[in-house]
């Protein structure tokens, strides 16, 4: 069975380019509606680069971190048109 840190790179590698998920989306797709905190802490922890972590954002829409640090997440969502 996949640990829940797993689930979540699952789903976060499924959001196509130009989209965007919440955390909190993130979060019900793996399993755990309540656990939207702890996407972002394992979305902090990920430095492999096919998992697209800058696609996951806030539910109030603003970008939320990133551990490349939140310019590089603008950057690659205004490429991807995904802003």
């Amino acid at each position: 069975m996949n640990s829940f840190r797993e689930k979540v790179f699952e789903v976060v590698k499924k959001i196509p380019q130009g989209k965007t998920l919440s955390y909190k989306e993130v979060a019900i797709k793996a399993g755990n509606s309540k656990a939207a905190r702890a996407v972002g802490a394992i979305l902090r922890t990920n430095f492999d680069l096919k998992i697209p972590c800058h696609r996951v954002i806030k539910s109030d829409g603003t970008t939320g971190g990133y551990n490349r640090g939140v310019k590089q997440k603008l950057k690659l969502l205004k490429k991807e048109k995904a802003v």
